[in-house]
């Protein structure tokens, strides 16, 4: 993900970097006092997932289009340890994890047409909009302007995909399956899992090689504080985001749910009738709510705290306003399709990528597939409307000839 920069920032460094620090303090002394002790976590959770997001420059979208683009699959191969990572440990957590006092579930949803329709839609969308659901949070912290649409729209889509709820719970669709309640067991789950994993990496390291001949070397470690990162430093912090997640909130991490929760909160205020909308009909009381008491909510808001406090001790934090017409009207319909898409298929690259294959999900899968088949055509459509160079022809060894 680029990280946005800016030659005369409005605010020294160091005074932004207390500004940051000092919402933080805020957001989870008031999340605090409205929600206890385990949402005041559950802002630190956030802040971490935030902090490690960005200086890992941890960006889904990224490192989709590279290997989209180039065959380099640093970016891919570090999210699949993640996910592997977290399978470790959310699959036996969540069946076993009641002899430890720990009440989890996972994050375990029906397969259909509205998980495909809606990853598609969800994988295309990311590329047009530039971040995935963590992406776009982290990225608005750490201060683009053009993010902000993004979030924006992203909000609106989720809303009126909760208008047409009933039409696409209505679709045909496989009930919800978790391996590790198949014969399998939770063991089985769990290998199965880092097997498939590992023949995707495998796929990608082949592929690069044949491309460059030789896999990219990965990015050093910077300072802890002030970045960059890792990708492997990162790989470990979102791990531990996720586990945590998971023994603070009792679920997986999720994001678009609680940006739902917010464009149905705004719908509310300004009087459109969603209470008689098939979804929040016996959900009101989370709309009526304050926000600093729905578990997702607070997380967000301390990832986008925590993404912000990095990019100022990072000096990154500053804002460009100079956004073409380009620049804003995929920020719309990028927004717009990854929202739509995410509530319609249970959740983004976290929730139901992340938090659905490590809680052993065929949902998760699937949404794999398609959101970055989705992703694909994104691709194409950044190249054609100018968002990307073109790319230089593939040159066969051995394809070229002499002419006589």
């Amino acid at each position: 993900m680029p990280r946005p920069t800016l030659a005369q920032p409005l605010l020294s460094q160091p005074l932004l970097s207390m500004v940051a620090a000092a919402v933080l303090v805020a957001l989870t002394a008031i999340t605090y006092a409205q929600a206890g002790p385990r949402l005041a976590l559950a802002v630190a959770v956030g802040a971490l997932a935030g902090f490690a997001l960005y200086h890992a420059a941890f960006g889904f979208t990224a490192g989709w289009r590279r290997f989209i683009r180039e065959q380099r699959g640093a970016g891919l191969r570090a999210q699949l340890v993640l996910v592997g990572a977290t399978t470790v440990f959310l699959i036996p957590l969540i069946s076993y994890g009641h002899h430890l006092g720990i009440a989890a579930g996972g994050f375990v949803f029906p397969f259909g047409v509205a998980v495909i329709v809606g990853s598609f839609m969800f994988g295309l969308g990311m590329q047009l909009g530039g971040g995935c659901g963590s992406g776009t949070l982290f990225t608005v912290g750490g201060g683009s302007t053009r993010m902000v649409i993004t979030l924006a729209f992203f909000i609106l889509g989720g809303l009126l995909a909760t208008h047409n709820w009933a039409f696409w719970d209505g679709l045909p669709r496989v009930e919800a399956l978790s391996f590790a309640q198949t014969p399998l067991g939770p063991p089985g789950a769990v290998i199965l899992t880092l097997g498939l994993l590992a023949l995707i990496s495998r796929a990608t390291r082949e592929a690069e090689t044949a491309r460059h001949g030789t896999l990219e070397p990965g990015r050093p470690m910077g300072s802890l504080i002030v970045g960059p990162w890792s990708l492997g430093a990162g790989t470990i912090a979102l791990t531990a985001v996720g586990v945590l997640c998971l023994m603070v909130l009792g679920r997986p991490w999720g994001i678009t749910s609680g940006l739902t929760l917010w464009g149905a909160q705004i719908a509310h205020q300004v009087g459109v009738p969603i209470a008689e909308w098939d979804y929040w009909r016996y959900a009101m009381g989370q709309v009526e709510a304050s926000v600093f008491t729905n578990g997702t909510s607070v997380m967000n808001l301390g990832l986008i705290a925590g993404a912000a406090l990095a990019a100022c001790l990072a000096g990154r934090y500053a804002p460009k306003f100079n956004l073409s017409a380009v620049d804003v009207a995929t920020a719309v319909i990028g927004g717009l399709l990854m929202g739509y898409g995410a509530r319609i298929s249970f959740g983004c690259n976290i929730g139901a990528l992340l938090g659905g294959i490590a809680s052993g999900s065929l949902h998760g899968w699937g949404w794999f597939l398609f959101a970055f088949l989705g992703s694909v055509v994104g691709v194409r459509l950044r190249e054609r409307v100018g968002m990307d160079p073109p790319r230089e022809p593939r040159v066969v060894p051995g394809a070229l000839r002499t002419q006589s």
